[in-house]
């Protein structure tokens, strides 16, 4: 008893050791391709490839051909066995000797019969060596139940290895950067394969996301029982409590999914149990593509002593178990007439991840019994898809289709019996096929094939125009919608968000009317199968205005409101002082929220009003007067005044010397730093900051006193750094403005700071000495430039085209107080170039001669 727990605890540690070594540096993985097997089987009469064959029965032919390569230099034995239990050794015409160089197995292969109470099938294949078979056949008949274990686990680690590899194959057809497809088909496949994916992963960013999904070893597998009492799993003794207790030990990678574990732990077994002077074993996980066995190993098979038997493990005999497929919701109504259908199903992952389940079909219940559409097997799509639309039989109807006219009726369909009742307007189908040998029938789905008619509101649903809105529609049939599209009467079409509602034939439709004004509207239902669309009526209208809040700040002319339905509101007035609403800015690409929910709207006074003198917590009245006339009050309490900051002074670093004279001090060269002072008035709080940002707000920097950009000169006197280049790049043009910022994020008004320009690099300019001539002006980047022209009032200006990539231009010969030119970054400003006048000689014999000019 001692020497056995001695034992016991050797083959925990070696077990341990094993699974450290795996789950850490990821060595023991079955990553290495062996060889591979042709294997065929006969029942009946009928020959299926392995791929095809879920398990084995009495009197099932094997035909086996080992698939070598023609420069295979060591002679491998294979020798097939097959077991009865772990407690009732074979006898010995139950191993059969192979040898795969013999001309005859390598060209036509060979043929075994499964004997009669075999329960187990197992194949080795071993270097020829002299006594290999007697020693296989002392090993097994040994110990027989280590070879059951192993046969048993390395199937059961075959079919989860397949779920996760085909959940991998299937996430890389997904492009990496749609976040929103890799969270949709990723829960496609958990479903149909029956895993859980990693959730962190769709935490990541999304360049990260593609790569955490298609790792192995991510994914956790779920337990469903089918490919468990496929391979009759042993479920009591003292072998499985180990397993089962090893298994989610903290050194064994405890927590995390390892489609190993059986195979690592027989692997401990063999090694250490049946290890001899000559053989030692490893196991094989066996691939099934067809008729080929492909086999993977986890550690590189060895050629000498002790050389490495590959155990490979043959599904079980026993009889069939067909996949236990359910609808993945039995309500769930679907489409005929869509071109594309997958019928939703899940709880048999060996059906997608495998080629067990073949020759499927979705045999139509009703109303004509005997029609069969094939169907497939795709996890990517998350259930059976049917055969493309044109290769379908056309299914007769039960009627004619029905007079979409108003005095039209129609009858309703007979209902047929069913394991689900049907709804109204709907026929059955029954999935059906052959798992391995077996015919089986799986479950019935509801189906509609004629569009839904009859469509109304199903409530009295009051919409509101300006915010997003829910109802409800009805009709015979609701599964063959293809597109719910809103149109109002100014001929406005948005497409809808819809979904099917928890009550039959019911549809919940998201209307966006955010930027609908009151009045007639109608709801379009595109079906598929027909060509004329359904046609909804309805009506919005408008909400009254409903007031959140108001922000007055001490010292402003302007307020904020925010609320609902804000552009009924006329005007407000306060302490008899009327405000007006500001319009939105015609210029501006950003659209007018005041209809919107929680929305904004900004009251200014006139220009010629003063501030009015209202000091911080003063309690006041606003009273608002809407479009319709009636009027709404607000308390308000006066806010502490907002930053304000002028600029006292300013002043650019020139980083290089350039011929062109800017005209405007407040254009700024991107490549110049700048320095600028500002006055606040009132102190200036050091955790407050400048933000700075171009005309379109595309361009964005913070100053700060942490960053170093703020110096405090004093309370209210700030010194401030920007370098245009290396905060916004090369591409950064246009007005600059800036505005003081508190610590609590209350922002001052925008005040201009100044234009960023970007210059060309002018190099020399040449004139012949005709005076009649033109001249030459080269230079880089020239395509900065707007114009050029001898006199300021450019009377006969050079305009350079947009885009422009040459290196010279032409211009008549200007005076010696220089030239003028207009940037295209501020073409309003007219600008002096002075620089000397070369002989024209000169420039023929540098310029090159495949530059461009832009004549004037």
């Amino acid at each position: 008893m001692f020497r056995g727990r001695l034992r016991a605890a050797g083959i925990l540690t070696a077990f341990l050791s094993t699974c450290t070594l795996l789950h850490g540096q990821g060595s023991a993985r079955f990553d290495l391709a062996g060889p591979k097997i042709e294997v065929h089987v006969t029942r009946a009469g009928q020959t299926l490839p392995i791929a095809s064959v879920p398990n084995l029965q009495e009197g099932d032919k094997i035909w086996l051909h080992p698939d070598l390569p023609p420069t295979q230099s060591v002679h491998y034995l294979l020798v097939a066995v097959f077991l009865r239990g772990t407690t009732n050794p074979p006898p010995d015409n139950w191993f059969f000797r192979i040898p795969t160089w013999d001309k005859k197995i390598r060209e036509e292969g060979t043929t075994i019969v499964v004997p009669k109470e075999a329960q187990q099938a197992i194949l080795f294949l071993a270097p020829e060596t002299g006594g290999d078979f007697a020693t296989l056949r002392s090993a097994v008949r040994g110990r027989p139940g280590i070879f059951v274990r192993a046969s048993q686990d390395l199937a059961e680690a075959g079919f989860e290895q397949a779920r996760i590899e085909k959940y991998l194959a299937s996430m890389r057809q997904v492009p990496p950067s749609d976040a929103k497809a890799l969270q949709d088909h990723s829960t496609l496949l958990a479903r149909t394969l029956n895993l859980k994916p990693n959730a962190e992963c769709f935490s990541r960013p999304i360049d990260m996301q593609f790569t955490c999904l298609t790792q192995s070893g991510t994914q956790t597998l779920l337990d469903d029982g089918h490919a468990q009492t496929i391979v009759s799993s042993l479920t009591s003794g003292d072998t499985s409590t180990f397993i089962n207790a090893a298994s989610t030990v903290q050194m064994a990678g405890g927590g995390l999914y390892s489609a190993y574990v059986g195979a690592i732990v027989d692997l401990v077994h063999l090694m250490s149990g049946l290890h001899t002077a000559h053989y030692q074993y490893i196991p094989a996980i066996a691939f099934p593509d067809g008729p080929s066995l492909n086999l993977r190993l986890n550690v590189p098979p060895s050629f000498n002593n002790p050389k490495s038997v590959i155990v490979i493990g043959l599904p079980a005999i026993q009889a069939s178990t067909p996949p236990p497929l359910r609808p993945a919701d039995p309500k769930h109504v679907n489409c005929l007439l869509k071109p594309t259908l997958t019928l939703p199903v899940e709880g048999a992952p060996l059906v997608f991840s495998t080629s067990f389940a073949h020759d499927l079909v979705l045999h139509i219940d009703s109303p004509a019994p005997g029609i069969d559409i094939p169907l497939t097997p795709d996890a990517f799509r998350g259930g059976l898809v049917l055969s493309p639309a044109p290769k379908r039989k056309e299914l007769p109807l039960a009627a004619p289709p029905p007079d979409r006219s108003s005095a039209a009726t129609t009858a309703a369909p007979v209902a047929v019996p069913t394991p689900e009742t049907p709804l109204p307007n709907t026929i059955t189908g029954t999935i059906k096929g052959f798992w391995g040998f077996d015919a089986f029938t799986g479950p019935t789905v509801q189906l509609q094939d004629t569009p839904g008619t009859g469509w109304r509101l199903a409530d009295n649903d009051i919409l509101i125009a300006g915010r997003e809105n829910h109802l409800s529609l009805t009709s015979t049939g609701t599964a063959c919608i293809q597109a719910i599209t809103l149109d109002s009467d100014a001929g406005k079409q948005i497409e809808t968000e819809w979904n099917h509602a928890d009550k039959p034939n019911l549809v919940d439709v998201k209307v966006p009317l955010q930027s609908f004004v009151p009045g007639a509207l109608h709801l379009t239902i595109h079906q598929f199968g027909e060509p004329q669309p359904e046609i909804v009526a309805a009506q919005t209208y408008s909400e009254p205005a409903r007031l959140t809040a108001l922000q007055l700040y001490a010292g402003d002319t302007t307020a904020t409101l925010t609320g609902t339905s804000l552009d009924q509101v006329k005007n407000m007035v306060i302490s008899g002082l009327m405000y007006a609403p500001v319009p939105p800015d015609p210029d501006s690409s950003a659209p007018d929220t005041s209809a919107a929910p929680n929305s904004s709207l900004r009251f200014t006074l006139p220009a010629d009003t003063a501030a009015p003198k209202f000091r911080p917590g003063d309690k006041l009245t606003a009273t608002f007067t809407l479009k319709d006339g009636r009027d709404l009050s607000l308390p308000v309490t006066v806010a502490p005044s907002r930053p304000s900051v002028t600029i006292l002074s300013k002043s650019g670093t020139q980083t290089g010397p350039t011929p062109i004279r800017l005209a405007d001090q407040d254009d700024l060269p991107v490549n110049q730093q700048l320095t600028f002072s500002l006055r606040s008035a009132t102190p200036f709080p050091r955790t407050g900051t400048i933000e700075i940002i171009n005309a379109d707000e595309t361009l964005r920097t913070v100053l700060s006193v942490a960053s170093g950009t703020l110096v405090l000169q004093n309370p209210r006197t700030i010194l401030a750094t920007l370098d245009p280049l290396k905060t916004f790049g090369t591409s950064a043009y246009g007005p600059l403005r800036l505005r003081a910022v508190t610590p609590d994020g209350i922002a001052g008004d925008w005040i201009p700071l100044a234009t960023l320009v970007r210059l060309p690099s002018l190099k020399d300019l040449h004139c012949p000495a005709d005076t009649a001539g033109s001249c030459t002006l080269t230079g880089a980047n020239l395509y900065l430039v707007d114009s050029i022209s001898t006199d300021a009032d450019f009377t006969t200006p050079t305009a350079v085209p947009e885009g422009f990539v040459g290196t010279t231009l032409s211009l008549p010969r200007p005076a010696k107080s220089g030239f003028y030119l207009r940037l295209r970054d501020d073409p309003t400003v007219v600008n002096t170039v002075v620089m000397p006048i070369l002989p024209l000689q000169t420039a023929a014999a540098t310029a090159a001669p495949e530059h461009k000019e832009a004549q004037p």
